[in-house]
Formats: structure tokens, C-alpha cells, sequence
């Protein structure tokens, strides 16, 4: 199938479970009800991505409070009782964060409950999202190791733990979340692709980055509107991420000042387009992503592409992120009727398309 669909990561949470629109959200439930509150979340997240003719679901990220910390949550060695403020994203903002203060391990599992929940209650291919080792890493304050390179290393290590075994519990798509990497593009290729490859070490499953200019909140907008007219960031790290092992790449396309000629340096990768922009509350039209996925065509070819959003949802009103959703189904599927007919499709040999 051409253009399968999914999004990036996380959805709005129900106001009976979290604090609504906000990026980093109170629980407003408690112990065995915060518990079953959050796989209620999920699967409520994966029949509306499935009525919203999604191909590929995630979780939503309901269990977690944050795409980071939701997964720290789970690690020994860190502090979350005296966090402290450090400025992240190469100082775009400041942030409260966890202090580590001694030896990474894991507690035990991390998505277990909820990826299990999911993959019982869909037919549908799965993925699920972890934070990346460089990222997770530039979101903790090191107390212990003393060098951001080991630090990661031991972060990587662990997120290969969590990934076998959600590739274990029947995950289709294990995706890292890398926004530092546009951030910190020396680094990406000296030692965060290396790193990147710790993390996936092993998997069997579709591996997939996604990278991007992040959350459509206020700093984050503040600092795209200092980048001038065009974003090419991503030129210093496409050609690295091109002869990766990872097999996807997640960006964003729509509304974006990302030069669509930049994709064609991801050669040899579906490249997951961001359609659907997380940065306004106007909801796309299936013509107008019909439009970017056209344009996208013209630097990477039809089979290697996936309609996502440009980002996580997290914080966006939950019936506008729905709307959303919809116009991603349909803009999808108005794509594929609208280029079907143009020359015959090569596919690779055992290549499946989004997958």
C-alpha cells in the first residue's frame, strides 16, 4: 500500500486522566486508578487512530507524563527528589530536570503493560516510541559519570533492553526520538548515530528516528522563527543517518522550512513526512496533503514514503489533534488515488512498504 499512515508519538491525554494542553501534565488520578486510568487512555488512543484510518497506531503515549521521564521513571541512579534547572536543546529552553547520580540500570520494564494492552486490542501494525540516547542525555543532569558519551552509552545499553523485549511483546515499529540531533549535529555523527546503533542492537523489528524542531510550544516556535528562511540542518546529518542500520526517518515536512531537496540524502530510507503540523490549531486538508506528499515525491520515491504528523501531539487540544488524525487518514488515501496511475511501482526485494 502506498503512503501508510501513523503519527510520531504521543496524542492529548483525556482530561480525567491528565491536566488538559499541556506539555507536562499533572495525573488526576492515583495509584490502581492511575494505573488502569492510563491503559484505558491507550486503548481510547488506538480506536481513534483506527477510526481515523491510521495504519500504523501507537500508544499514544498515555502512561507517560513526558516522552523522557517516562522513561527514566523506570532507570536506578536517577534523582528525581532534587531536580534542577539546566537549560536543554543546546540552551532553547530551560527545564527541571532528573539528577543522575549513580549507575544506570533498569528497575524492570518500562512499556510492558501498555504495549502489551495495545498489541491485544489491534490488528493493526504497532509502534511504539522510546527516547533517544542522545536526548535522554541532554534532558538529565550527571552527578556520576562525568563524560555525556559514557552517560549515553549506558542509556543506549538500557533502551535496547526495553526494545527486545517490546519487539518480544509483539511490537511491529520501534522508534527513538532524537530532537537533539538537530541541535547537536558534530555530536550526531562523532558519536550519536554510534550510539543510536547500541539502542537497536539486535532488533528484528522496524527501527525508526524520528528528529525534528520539536513541540509546537512557545519556545520552541520563538527559536524556528530565528533560523532564518530556510532549515538545513538536517544536511550536516542526512548523509549519516543514510548509512545507518535504522531503517526510518522521522521529519517534518508540512509548514516546515525544511528544503525538501534535503530528503533525497536519506537514500535507502522510508522516510516517515510530516503532513499534519503540531505547531497550529488549523487542521489540514486532504488536498493539501496531497500536495506536500507530491512534492516530497520528487525527492524520495513513492513506496519509501509514510504520512506522519510532524511531531508529537501532547499538548495540543484533544478534539483538534482528532480532527487531525482524520485529515491524515484522508489526506492519505486521496494521495494514493491521485498517483496510483503513475508509472509502475519497483520495489525492492523484501522491502515492505512502512515497515
Amino acid at each position: 500500500m502506498l503512503f501508510p499512515t501513523t503519527i510520531a508519538g504521543s496524542l492529548p491525554k483525556p482530561s480525567w486522566l491528565a491536566e488538559p494542553d499541556k506539555l507536562w501534565p499533572q495525573w488526576r488520578l492515583q495509584g490502581d486508578d492511575l494505573a488502569q486510568g492510563k491503559l484505558d487512555a491507550t486503548l481510547l488512543a488506538i480506536k481513534l487512530q483506527e477510526d481515523a484510518g491510521i495504519d500504523i497506531v501507537g500508544d499514544g503515549e498515555q502512561s507517560r507524563q513526558h516522552f523522557v521521564h517516562g522513561f527514566l521513571e523506570f532507570v536506578d541512579g536517577i534523582d528525581f527528589s532534587h531536580k534542577v534547572e539546566m537549560g536543554i536543546r543546546g540552551d532553547r529552553y530551560k527545564a527541571m530536570v532528573p539528577v543522575v547520580r549513580g549507575e544506570l540500570k533498569l528497575k524492570g520494564r518500562v512499556h510492558q503493560t501498555e504495549a502489551r494492552a495495545a498489541r491485544a486490542h489491534t490488528q493493526r501494525k504497532l509502534k511504539i516510541t522510546l527516547p533517544g540516547p542522545m536526548t535522554i542525555s541532554d534532558t538529565v543532569a550527571d552527578e556520576h559519570y562525568g563524560d555525556k558519551i559514557k552517560m549515553a552509552m549506558a542509556f543506549a545499553g538500557l533502551l535496547n533492553q526495553e526494545a527486545k523485549a517490546l519487539e518480544a511483546d509483539g511490537v511491529d515499529v520501534i522508534q527513538f526520538d532524537e530532537p537533539a540531533f538537530n541541535v547537536f549535529m558534530t555530536e550526531v555523527q562523532g558519536w550519536g548515530i554510534e550510539a543510536l546503533h547500541r539502542a537497536i542492537d539486535g532488533l528484528k523489528c522496524t527501527t525508526a528516528v524520528h528528529i525534528c524542531y520539536g513541540y509546537g510550544i512557545k519556545a520552541n516556535i520563538d527559536w524556528k522563527n530565528s533560523l532564518g528562511n530556510e532549515w538545513k540542518q538536517y544536511e550536516e546529518i542526512f548523509p549519516a543517518l543514510a548509512k545507518s542500520r535504522i531503517k526510518q526517518v522521522s521529519i517534518e515536512a508540512i509548514n516546515s522550512r525544511v528544503p525538501l531537496r534535503l530528503l533525497s540524502l536519506l537514500d535507502g530510507k522510508d522516510v516517515l513526512v510530516g503532513v499534519i503540523d503540531v505547531a497550529t490549531d488549523k487542521v489540514e486538508t486532504p488536498e493539501q496533503i496531497v500536495q506536500v506528499i507530491g512534492e516530497v515525491m520528487k525527492y524520495v520515491p513513492k513506496e519509501r514514503i509514510v504520512a506522519c504528523t510532524n511531531c508529537g501531539m501532547a499538548p495540543m487540544h484533544r478534539d483538534i489533534s482528532a480532527a487531525k488524525l482524520v485529515a491524515l487518514g484522508a489526506g492519505a488515501a486521496l494521495a494514493r488515488k491521485t498517483f496510483a496511475s503513475d508509472s509502475l511501482i519497483s520495489i525492492k526485494p523484501g522491502h515492505v512498504p512502512g515497515a
